[in-house]
């Protein structure tokens, strides 16, 4: 008899709550991986790699499935992560880290609040540059300010570096460019260069010498940088100058510098994974602490380094603050924002 109460008492314990609450949250669970580019864009190799070994560091060892949403400028991403997925630490995100822009110069698109997400983490920092075809009639930033047509670039949406550079170049030195706007990603936008529709593009360095098609165009003088960002020169392009130093050359004024800084700043966050706000607290510890060893993971690094992906991480900590940094601007430098954003 003491043995029949004794092994009823067990399977009483067992079922209890208290035993069954030590059973990992994510055990037996799928983390959705969203991204706001289609399948093969940069921004969803990062999400594929990082979600691929994110998991491994999870406790309970989760599932992971990619849904691809692009168009918009990676807004309707952004959206669909604020306003409906659950904040069950279940569903993440990587879009553009520059959508905080889209926000600040209130763009009726915008169903989200930028520093409300629940940052995780940050897989790379990286400045832009601008690319012409090496064909085109414009062979420097002088070119550009001087031509009587202006060269047409590519891009998905305006608040991105495709819209954003050509702008700020605009507004601080007179160059002049015609951005075609509604490509539904950057492959989509190159494509576009090699068909000839349009002559230019601008995106991260990183970008331009991680992948194709730019590997070929590099070898073939396809292309040629007319400016990069970042205040001092990326080692890969010591010839090239920064757009600070254009600025130096053409005597901009400091509040187009502060213009610059403002619209930039994403270079400093610039593959942003977060999740819905309101995840609850164990849960973001529990991603954070995942993210972090993934970033220094070396099975991670190797693959990352295979795939040509820089990784030069923040924390979500540190995230947190970028974010309620960039997000606070002076009204002057919102109103020019707002002007050269103007369609």
């Amino acid at each position: 008899m003491k043995i029949i109460i004794l092994a009823i008492s067990l399977l009483l314990l067992i079922g209890s709550p208290a035993v069954q609450a030590q059973a990992p949250y994510y055990q037996g669970k799928t983390i959705t991986f969203i991204t706001g580019s289609p399948a093969g864009d940069l921004f969803d190799l990062y999400v594929r790699t990082v979600g691929q070994f994110l998991v491994k560091h999870i406790p309970g060892n989760p599932d992971v499935i990619v849904q691809n949403m692009p168009g918009a400028g990676h807004i309707i991403a952004a959206n669909y992560v604020y306003n409906i997925a659950k904040p069950d630490g279940l569903t993440l995100a990587g879009t553009l880290a520059t959508l905080y822009i889209d926000q600040l110069v209130g763009q009726p698109e915008v169903k989200y609040d930028w520093g409300k997400f629940t940052w995780i983490g940050n897989a790379g920092k990286s400045p832009m540059l601008l690319y012409m075809r090496a064909d085109s009639p414009y062979k420097t930033l002088d070119d550009v300010r001087n031509a009587k047509e202006a060269p047409k670039c590519g891009s998905t949406g305006i608040s991105n570096s495709g819209y954003v550079v050509p702008k700020l170049l605009e507004e601080t030195i007179g160059a002049k460019f015609n951005v075609v706007l509604g490509y539904q990603g950057g492959g989509a936008v190159d494509l576009a260069v090699e068909k000839g529709e349009v002559v230019c593009r601008a995106f991260s360095i990183e970008a331009y010498f991680s992948r194709e098609p730019f590997h070929t165009w590099r070898k073939k003088g396809f292309v040629r940088i007319l400016v990069q960002g970042g205040k001092t020169r990326d080692e890969k392009l010591p010839d090239v100058p920064t757009i600070h130093e254009v600025m130096d050359k053409y005597q901009t004024p400091e509040s187009g510098r502060r213009l610059v800084t403002a619209m930039l700043s994403a270079e400093e966050f610039f593959r942003p994974h977060f999740g819905p706000p309101g995840i609850p607290p164990e849960r973001v510890k529990i991603l954070r602490e995942a993210y972090t060893k993934t970033m220094n993971d070396p099975a991670f690094l190797a693959e990352a380094k295979k795939r040509r992906l820089e990784i030069n991480p923040s924390s979500g900590e540190e995230m947190d603050t970028l974010i309620k940094e960039v997000m606070v601007q002076p009204p002057d430098v919102i109103d020019r924002m707002k002007k050269l954003l103007q369609k």
